[in-house]
């Protein structure tokens, strides 16, 4: 082989490898026949799950919000609605959010309740969860009623997906409406129930919220 020939050899293949390395850098490259743009300047990849550490607290619901909205879903007057809020008020502050539904429950000593809302969040879109769950008491019977739940300290929606256990001793009637606390960790879920009777104190439980229906309540 003469000079000239391996000279131009030469050239060649350190230009090879110069393409190579230069794909190797560039990572929107994937290689021959393929181009994948930049993603657009600004954009935020989207994170599931709890928000970035450092994020502000959750935005609150006022006394005057929360009895107007009780007030229509339950199509009660605004006196009504006040008086079954007004405890949970005093004990737990304003909530960051609230769970409009409905359930149906049944019980012969061992019971089970299904529930299905939508659950309202400021400044978030709202999303619907499906809760169920087993009781075990005095109970006997069953019925179909709808339901509004206050959440207290629930700072991001996910974290509503988890097992709430019923508070013992918690469960008052006000007006034919009846409240009882259920609680998870620093969280704190106040369903507001119309037409329940004394099925709300006579059983204990818990509630498991899921994203989708769960046939089983355990």
């Amino acid at each position: 082989m003469d000079r000239r020939t391996l000279i131009l050899s030469g050239l060649a293949l350190a230009g090879s490898v110069g393409c190579a390395s230069a794909r190797a850098r560039d990572p929107y490259n994937d290689g021959p026949g393929f181009s994948r743009a930049p993603a657009p300047p600004g954009t935020a990849p989207v994170h599931a799950g709890p928000p970035p550490a450092g994020s502000p607290p959750a935005e609150t619901y006022s006394h005057d919000e929360i009895v107007n909205n009780i007030s229509d879903f339950f199509g009660v007057t605004a006196e009504a609605a006040g008086g079954v809020v007004e405890r949970t008020f005093h004990e737990q502050g304003q909530p960051t959010g609230y769970i409009a539904g409905e359930e149906a429950s049944a019980a012969i000593t061992v019971g089970a309740r299904y529930g299905r809302g939508l659950l309202y969040m400021k400044g978030k879109p709202p999303m619907e969860v499906f809760w169920q769950g087993p009781s075990v008491g005095f109970d006997l019977g069953g019925n179909a009623s709808r339901v509004f739940t206050l959440c207290y300290n629930l700072q991001y929606p996910d974290a509503i997906f988890q097992r709430f256990p019923g508070v013992e001793g918690s469960a008052y009637l006000v007006g034919g409406m009846g409240v009882n606390y259920q609680r998870a960790e620093d969280i704190t879920l106040a369903p507001v129930r119309a037409g329940v009777g004394l099925r709300l104190g006579a059983n204990l439980g818990y509630l498991a919220y899921t994203r989708k229906r769960n046939i089983l309540p355990f």
